[in-house]
């Protein structure tokens, strides 16, 4: 069983919820913890947690690859991604893996949903 099957969504919800209202409260954790009736140190790792489940879900889809025409020789100069939605990254021998992953990090962040 994955985690986000036995995640509590009501759960979730609600903590999101809390999140929200302490941000627009303006009101430092504590004093809402104290207001709320919360525990603070819950309110500190729900917050830590949903942060990271944000992050989660913001991470670019693994997609089936399939290599068309390979070239299996020291000559290729290029290599061609072609993404689901019709973007096509050109790729020539010798780029700079920072720079390649960087496009890559814009088109997942850019793509329509």
């Amino acid at each position: 069983m994955s985690r986000s099957e036995w995640r509590d969504a009501g759960k979730e919800r609600l903590w999101r919820r809390l999140v929200r209202d302490w941000e627009r409260s303006g009101l430092a954790i504590r004093d809402f913890c104290a207001e709320r009736g919360l525990a603070e140190h819950n309110f500190h790792a729900w917050r830590r947690t949903l942060v990271a489940r944000d992050k989660e879900k913001a991470l670019p889809p693994f997609v089936p690859v399939q290599v068309v025409n390979a070239i299996a020789s020291a000559q290729a100069t290029e290599i061609e991604i072609i993404f689901p939605d019709g973007v096509v990254v050109r790729v020539r021998a010798g780029v700079d893996e920072a720079t390649l992953r960087l496009v890559l990090a814009l088109w997942a962040k850019e793509r329509p949903c």
